[in-house]
This record gives C-alpha cells, structure tokens and sequence, in this order.
C-alpha cells in the first residue's frame, strides 16, 4: 500500500513493502501531482477535449489558456472562472463602421468580460434615430449567457446624447440604436461608445 504527502493532498508514494513495479508508482504520482499544479491547454477547446472520462476537472484545479492568454479555475459548481485579466483583444469593426477611437476591445475580469471604444460609420455620416446599428459581434467564447441591454453614450446633437445598446448571447452582435426624435444635425451623431460595458459570463 503506497503512502501519501504530508500536506494532505493526497498524492501516493511508494513504501518499500509495496511489490516493486516502478511504472504503476511514477504513474500514480504524477496523476496526483499533474492536477495540482497548473496546466497548459493551447484553448479552452483543448481543454475541454483533454479532461474527459478519467481526468475529468475537479474543484481547485488551475489552467492557463494560451489562445486566450488567461488562467482559469474550476469551481464547485462545475464551471470555469478567469482568475487573471486576460489582456485587451481587440473587436472588429462590423461591415459599414470604423473605430472612431478607444482601441476597441474586450477583455475578461474575474469572470466578467469588459468592453471598451468607440466607432463611427465608414463613410462619416451619422447614426440615423430609430435605427439599429451593428457596431461588433463579441467571440462566440465571451458571450453572455441571456441578451444585454446598457445605456450608452453617442455625440451630442439635436438634444440626443445617448443610445440603446443590445448583445444578443446567440450571435454575439453589439447592435446600438439611437432614440428615435428629432433629425440629427450635422454636428451631432457620429460615434457610439461601448466604454464601460460588462457582463458576466
């Protein structure tokens, strides 16, 4: 019978009793120890196709993604956490918009995905009231798990400084529309801001 570590965590060790067979030893200490230390998965896909069956994740276990550049820990109700920002990834602009400024982005926070930035309409017109914009689609990984919606900021004209911004948890899309009212003036409506957006995953 093999012993275990003296920090309680359960992982075996060879006694000199034991019937000598060096592979079953080594492979029952590093099948303790590998869960304790912190893994390595090329994506939160390779992760979840590696921890099957067997080597299914338990509570407290720790990764690091490398696509998603992001530790994460699994909790006790079976889901994985963000333990570290993940660093800013930039979105991009949907078809018919420009980044207007505020290099925009997301990033994940202790489970919460923030947003940030600003974008115009390629071809500099402004944001028609009463219309539904599409600025971004956010990572089918980053999605939220019900719709979004936030007020939120735009140019200031005809008396409008704000808008309406929805993501859908299916498509990912980040759609603004800004209030329908008077028409806009050419010296309001040109940018819409997601700066401050968060949602939990």
């Amino acid at each position: 019978m093999p012993s275990y570590d003296g920090y309680s965590q359960n992982i075996p060790y060879p006694i000199l009793t034991d019937a000598p067979d060096i592979e079953t030893a080594m492979q029952a200490m590093v099948n303790g120890v590998v869960p304790q230390t912190v893994m390595r998965f090329a994506s939160a896909s390779a992760r979840a196709a590696a921890l099957v069956n067997g080597w299914v994740p338990k509570p407290g276990m720790i990764t690091y993604l490398i696509a998603e550049d992001r530790f994460d820990g699994r909790m006790a109700d079976g889901s994985w956490q963000a333990l570290s920002p993940s660093g800013w990834k930039p979105l991009t602009p949907a078809s018919g918009m420009v980044t207007q400024s505020g290099s925009p982005g997301y990033q994940v926070v202790n489970g919460s995905v923030q947003l940030r930035g600003r974008f115009a309409r390629s071809n500099g017109g402004q944001y028609t009231t009463g219309t539904d914009w599409l600025l971004t689609t956010i990572p089918a990984a980053y999605r939220p798990p019900t719709y979004q919606y936030w007020v939120t900021p735009v140019e200031m004209g005809a008396g409008i400084y704000y808008a309406r911004t929805q993501l859908a948890y299916d498509t990912g899309q980040v759609i603004v529309q800004v209030p329908p009212g008077s028409t806009s003036t050419v010296n309001g409506l040109h940018w819409a801001g997601i700066d401050g957006l968060s949602y939990s995953l």
